[in-house]
């Protein structure tokens, strides 16, 4: 009797588990196929901000910054860490400051590397102390 419990436990646990999986699949961001521009407006820490335009037809934000040379960082779990954007680094370690990254007004919910790119679409990213 123990054992069944345990058994049917384990079977909702992984139709749980499924169930989620399929829903993050269905829901999940889409990247745009074709040709898109964008803007990237960059805050500096002084408070300027500077207005970049792209167009590419390439799918995620942080592959086209990378290769303008606009960003660099580490990737790491969650994904590309933004170090440098513009010639400005900020450091978490030295002051607390990080680059906060913004798709249109909102704080972005994924990092550059994993953001599709929508045409028409405003991104910002704050020098921004912590």
């Amino acid at each position: 009797m123990k054992n069944k419990k345990v058994l049917l436990a384990a079977i909702a646990l992984l139709v749980v588990a499924g169930v989620m999986a399929a829903v993050y699949y269905f829901t999940r961001p889409k990247a745009q196929a074709g040709g898109k521009t964008f803007t990237v407006t960059v805050v500096h820490s002084d408070g300027k901000s500077q207005e970049f335009s792209y167009s590419t037809d390439k799918a995620y934000l942080g592959e086209v910054l990378q290769e303008a040379g606009l960003i660099s960082g580490t990737p790491g779990e969650f994904g590309l860490y933004i170090e440098t954007v513009d010639g400005e680094t900020a450091s978490w370690e030295e002051n607390g400051a990080y680059w906060a990254f913004y798709v249109g007004e909102e704080y972005a919910t994924t990092s550059v590397d994993l953001t599709p790119i929508t045409d028409g679409a405003v991104y910002k990213l704050v020098y921004t102390l912590g």
